[in-house]
């Protein structure tokens, strides 16, 4: 299946023109009834989408009287929703993006009286709580996250995932994997964001706990960073990255998955799901992330689709009705696996089709260790942005690691200041 990167991001601003024109998205008719502007987070021919095609379909079916306008992502869901924020015309319902607590929660309806709260998943517990278990989004998935691999392409060049536990296993392995003519890893630089991904991926095993609590408290390190930076510019001066990194999409990433064209990926498991749409039966998993220091491998964990009502939607009892609707068990079942994730409520069924054995290998036994995405927990809020664009100044040249750096170092100290 053919991805459409500039028919979503077409549709996405045709969608938001139309919204802006009739005077903003939360809401034309009050009542029961009247339109909800979706803001979903994810592409429109994504498999998370059309599942939400389908069920909103049956919902309107059900629900006389309102119309759910789904909106897809464009290539910066985060930059779509700061405009929003920022200029009043803010959506009904949208994606969080792992931010509903600390980014959105001012705007947001409380929802954790809603029947299914109580249901929410151990996992996203300190993630999605506030200090008075203020809960301001239904969580679609529980994104458990590693590096995304393509198992024949590995035991091709002589390795299985459990061979790799540090950045120097996976450095030669990702060289075994170029011998043999294959791409070790592809990154999705037209995307932006995924660029982002190869720092909360990195960090955290590089990052002591001393050392992120400081920047916690507010105290750039540089020195770590600096690490992190020259392990992504080692790929790069290894030849280790794809060549049309600046053109791809994350679209290109599952397709050189599927077809078994390259070893890794730093991505989330819905480029997975994508992959298994190309080809069923290719053997793609995900692994733990792998340290500089040789200690235990970890998962990225935290929230990533979950869906928040703006506090001041005119529509309040439609939309609280659609997001129950979605949390229904054997709706979230199938909004979880076309994310390529278990779910995030404890009732639904876990069914990640070709992923299941990586998450009974890694997650279920609960031996493998988490850690929350980095910028979300050790980065001030704001510095997604920056993060996306220094890394990927790194990958292009464009920049030194030194100077990346120093520019990560001076939006930190400004944002922090800014926080104060």
């Amino acid at each position: 299946m053919k991805r459409r990167l500039a028919l979503t991001a077409a549709l996405s601003a045709l969608t938001l023109f139309a919204t802006a024109c009739t005077g903003g998205g939360s809401s034309s008719t009050s009542g029961d009834g009247g339109t909800l502007e979706f803001l979903t987070g994810t592409a429109v021919d994504s498999p998370l989408y059309v599942q939400y095609q389908e069920l909103v379909k049956k919902f309107e079916a059900d629900n006389s009287g309102v119309k759910v306008n789904l909106v897809p992502s464009s290539t910066d869901h985060e930059g779509d929703l700061k405009v929003r924020l920022a200029s009043g015309n803010i959506p009904d319902i949208w994606m969080t993006h792992g931010w509903s607590l600390l980014r959105y929660g001012k705007f947001l309806m409380p929802l954790q009286n809603e029947p299914w709260a109580k249901d929410l998943a151990p996992a996203l517990k300190p993630a999605m709580l506030g200090p008075n278990g203020e809960l301001y989004a239904m969580p679609v998935d529980t994104d458990i996250a590693g590096i995304l691999y393509n198992a024949d392409v590995l035991a091709e060049a002589g390795f299985q995932p459990d061979d790799i536990k540090t950045w120097d296993d996976f450095n030669r392995a990702a060289t075994a994997i170029k011998a043999k003519g294959k791409t070790p890893i592809y990154a999705a630089g037209k995307d932006q964001w995924p660029t982002g991904l190869f720092v909360d991926w990195i960090a955290p095993g590089i990052f002591s706990d001393a050392e992120l609590k400081n920047m916690q408290q507010g105290t750039f390190v540089e020195g770590s960073y600096t690490k992190v930076l020259d392990t992504v510019a080692g790929f790069r001066d290894k030849g280790l990255l794809n060549k049309d990194y600046s053109s791809a999409t994350t679209d290109n990433v599952a397709r050189a998955l599927a077809e078994g064209k390259t070893g890794f990926s730093f991505l989330m498991n819905f480029v997975a799901t994508s992959a298994f749409e190309y080809k069923q039966d290719a053997k793609i998993g995900f692994m733990p992330v792998p340290t500089a220091s040789g200690a235990a491998p970890y998962l990225i964990s935290g929230e990533k689709n979950a869906l928040g009502i703006h506090k001041d939607t005119k529509n309040a009892k439609a939309a609280k009705d659609l997001v129950a609707f979605l949390a229904q068990p054997e709706n979230l079942t199938k909004l979880a696996k076309a994310s390529g994730s278990a779910p995030g409520l404890t009732n639904a069924t876990s069914d990640l089709g070709g992923l299941q054995a990586s998450y009974d290998t890694y997650v279920k036994p609960g031996t493998v260790p988490t850690v929350p995405y980095f910028d979300r927990v050790y980065m001030p809020n704001g510095a997604w942005d920056t993060i996306v664009k220094t890394t990927d100044a790194v990958v292009t040249k464009q920049s030194s690691v030194a100077d990346s750096v120093g520019k990560v170092k001076s939006d930190f100290a400004n944002l922090t200041a800014q926080a104060k």
